[in-house]
């Protein structure tokens, strides 16, 4: 909400289980709330930097970035990259995030560090979108603290319902023990493949559990959503017309909506 006084939103794309979809998510999600006129800052916490890969930052591109913001006190200004995409900005993740849990350890108030770097930027930006490591850490948790809203990713499938359970009872826990309670905006049922009879059964379950905390879009499986990022490029730009562009401006939207609708 640049120029309006108005802090922008945070987000935090979390799951502790590789493979669900969630740096897809990210990245995707981001794209789309920059197409609809919003200046977004996506935050990458994943050491190998595959959120900002996606959108074609090369190697290089990735220093400085979250970790040299956190962890020297480097400047967003000078941290922050811009992307291909009008509106879209980069904070990106690199090999220098594997060691933040142990530096941050022994630091005071280590769970609020990456806060406390993103504040500068909280007026600058109407959405920030950060993608999580694979882990409950540190990081995780500064993530955590720094947000308003968690959105969980999940495959509708046997360990992937095990594993919500196992991770909403985990993001509580993290929650409680910082004092600090970012909402669930919601549950997001990604990799969605009806070809398989169990992700029908698994879908209603969850759905059945949870209830409205599960977003009405799903993010069916879609080859276009794979091959995208190795063209650093959004499923927006690689192809538009795919499922995989429809379920993500869908998801978008509602997302958008539940927020809006959070904040009356």
């Amino acid at each position: 909400m640049t120029g309006s006084g108005r802090e922008g939103v945070v987000l935090s794309l979390v799951n502790n289980k590789g493979g669900v979809g969630k740096t897809t998510t990210a990245v995707n999600l981001s794209a789309s709330l920059a197409s609809d006129g919003g200046r977004v800052l996506l935050v990458d916490l994943d050491g190998q930097g595959s959120a900002s890969r996606s959108l074609g930052l090369d190697r290089e591109d990735l220093y400085p970035g979250v970790a040299e913001a956190m962890l020297e006190g480097l400047s967003l200004r000078e941290a922050v990259k811009g992307s291909y995409i009008p509106g879209l900005d980069v904070l990106a993740g690199s090999m220098n995030l594997v060691s933040t849990d142990v530096f941050l350890a022994d630091v005071e108030g280590r769970e609020f560090v990456l806060r406390s770097a993103l504040e500068p930027a909280l007026e600058d930006y109407d959405f920030i979108v950060m993608d999580c490591p694979t882990s409950l850490g540190l990081l995780t948790v500064n993530a955590l603290t720094s947000s308003h809203y968690i959105i969980l990713p999940v495959t509708p499938d046997y360990l992937g319902f095990e594993g919500l359970l196992n991770l909403m009872e985990a993001v509580d826990m993290t929650r409680e023990g910082v004092g600090k309670a970012a909402g669930l905006l919601g549950i997001v049922l990604t990799l969605a493949d009806y070809r398989v009879r169990v992700t029908k059964d698994i879908g209603e379950m969850i759905r059945s559990r949870f209830g409205r905390l599960v977003f009405n879009t799903e993010i069916r499986v879609n080859v276009k959503l794979k091959e995208a990022p190795s063209h650093g490029r959004s499923i927006f730009d690689y192809d538009g017309g795919s499922r995989g562009a429809d379920d993500y401006r869908r998801l978008s939207a509602e997302v958008q909506n539940r927020i809006r609708q959070d904040r009356i």
